[in-house]
C-alpha cells in the first residue's frame, strides 16, 4: 500500500507521545528505528503486535533499535494501553493523521465484506542514516518482534 520503498529516506515527522512529549525524526539521527503503524489500541491484533514488540524489546535494543508505535488514538488511550500491557516504548497519538499521511499508510481496507478507509498495518525498519531498509506490509502480529529480529 505504501508508496515509500526500501532505500527511501523516511519523511520528516513530529508527533506527541502518550505523555504529550514532542517526538521528531531528528531525535533518531544516527540510531536505528522500528516505526510501526497500527489501527487501534486494545484490539486483538494490535495488542498481539504491541506485546510481541514488548517481549522482543530487549533483543531489539541490543541490536540498536528504538521503537515507535503510531495510531490515531489519543494520548489518553495510548497511556491506558501502555499501562495495561506494560509497553516499554512510546506511542504517538497521530489524531490529525500527519504521520500516517506522510508515510502513506492510509487507504481503502476490506473487512468482512465491508470497505472503509483506515490505517494499513505497516512497519518500517530504518537505519542510522534515516533510510528505510525493510518494509513489512503485513506483519505477523503474534511474532512481530521475532519477525524484525530475523530480517538481517
Amino acid at each position: 500500500m505504501t508508496e515509500l520503498k526500501v532505500g527511501d529516506r523516511i519523511p520528516d515527522f513530529q508527533g506527541k507521545d502518550q505523555n504529550g512529549k514532542e517526538i521528531t525524526n531528528k531525535q533518531f539521527a544516527n540510531k536505528k528505528l522500528v516505526i510501526y503503524f497500527y489501527p487501534k489500541d486494545n484490539t486483538p491484533a494490535c495488542t498481539n503486535q504491541a506485546c510481541s514488540l514488548r517481549d522482543s524489546y530487549q533483543a531489539l535494543q541490543k541490536e540498536g533499535y528504538s521503537i515507535l508505535g503510531v495510531s490515531m488514538d489519543n494520548e489518553k488511550a495510548h497511556t491506558r494501553f501502555i499501562e495495561k500491557f506494560s509497553l516499554p516504548f512510546p506511542l504517538i497519538a497521530d489524531t490529525e493523521r500527519k504521520m500516517i499521511d506522510a508515510f502513506k499508510v492510509w487507504g481503502l481496507k476490506k473487512f468482512m465484506g465491508r470497505e472503509y478507509d483506515g490505517i494499513h498495518r505497516t512497519t518500517f525498519i530504518v537505519n542510522e542514516k534515516g533510510i528505510i531498509t525493510h518494509i513489512i506490509e503485513k506483519p505477523k502480529t503474534k511474532i512481530h518482534g521475532e519477525e524484525i529480529l530475523n530480517l538481517e
